[in-house]
């Protein structure tokens, strides 16, 4: 281009070459748009929109029957002189305690084993088997644990009989009863978090785990300064759905114990339940859930902030 520089030249070439580019750019965003908008639509139609539906039924009094009927912050109120929901809320905080560290650290014990010890076909095996609870039903699931559990001719008590220990109603003892429901719990899950544990331990590198069984490190050490620290990520993310799953906990407690004996095992996912398809009380349900998701939110920021302090 006569009486242009080498870079006037090249900013107008660049203009031109965007010119031509610029119908292709739009079809590919208009394609883009395309492709992710029935999954923003599905993700407003079962998440956001009835997040927002139930927070403005928790400002009602509605029972399914009435048009809704604007309370204001009475059934928040309520919340706070409800001795069934601080129950709940106990077996539900207890519930986590039991499950959560219980889960995590089994899962990533099996998964370090079968990483280091059975990384063949016998381990492949193995790790099928581990992970079929997860496939199970919740449903199926606590049908089984009920045989075990059974009071009479339960596999538990004629298993303890066989060395002279009295058997006893476990699930019908408000002692043992949610101690019971949370092993169920552990022993569903527990495969789903030792396949991710596993995976993780698969992508640490070869040479790091050389480099320390050269130095003379023993499968101990190896564990707890190479494998734990560098597996801290997934470890988040299984206490992040550990806690989640837990505080949801409903399927089993309802078909194991129906939140008793005397409300030992209610949570409260299972209160919102009963407080919503039993008792018919629609909006006051719907502000246990809010509250719910309140805590949900506020224990997942307080995780963060402690993975965070851990990794500085």
């Amino acid at each position: 281009m006569p009486g242009f520089s080498y870079f006037e030249q090249g900013v107008v070439k660049g203009m031109n070459n965007a010119r031509r580019r610029s119908p292709l750019m739009r079809r590919q965003a208009a394609y883009g748009i395309a492709y992710i908008t029935p999954g923003m639509l599905i993700v407003m139609a079962f998440c956001i929109v009835p997040i927002f539906m139930t927070l403005y039924y928790s400002f009602t009094k509605y029972n399914l029957a009435q048009p809704p009927e604007f309370l204001a912050f009475e059934n928040y109120q309520k919340l706070f002189t409800n001795s069934q929901l601080r129950k709940a809320l106990w077996n539900t905080v207890i519930y986590v305690i039991i499950t959560v560290p219980l889960q995590t650290l089994l899962a990533m014990f099996v998964a370090n084993f079968l990483a280091e010890y059975l990384n063949n076909r016998y381990g492949r095996f193995l790790r099928s088997i581990i992970f079929i609870p997860t496939l199970v039903s919740y449903v199926a699931a606590a049908t089984v644990w009920e045989i075990i559990y059974a009071d009479k001719g339960g596999l538990l008590n004629e298993f303890l009989g066989l060395f002279g220990i009295q058997g006893m109603n476990w699930l019908g003892d408000p002692s043992t009863a949610l101690i019971c429901v949370s092993l169920v719990a552990v022993w569903k899950s527990v495969g789903y978090f030792t396949i991710i544990f596993y995976a993780g331990i698969m992508n640490i590198s070869v040479d790091v785990r050389e480099a320390s069984i050269i130095d003379g490190a023993t499968p101990r050490q190896r564990f707890w300064r190479i494998t734990a620290p560098l597996l801290k990520p997934i470890t988040y993310m299984n206490v992040t759905l550990g806690i989640i799953w837990s505080f949801q906990a409903f399927d089993i407690v309802y078909k194991l114990t129906g939140g008793g004996p005397f409300n030992a095992t209610s949570t409260i996912a299972y209160i919102i339940y009963a407080y919503g398809f039993q008792d018919y009380r629609i909006g006051y349900a719907c502000a246990i859930a809010i509250m719910l998701l309140i805590v949900i939110l506020i224990i997942h920021l307080i995780q963060q902030r402690f993975f965070d302090e851990k990794e500085d």
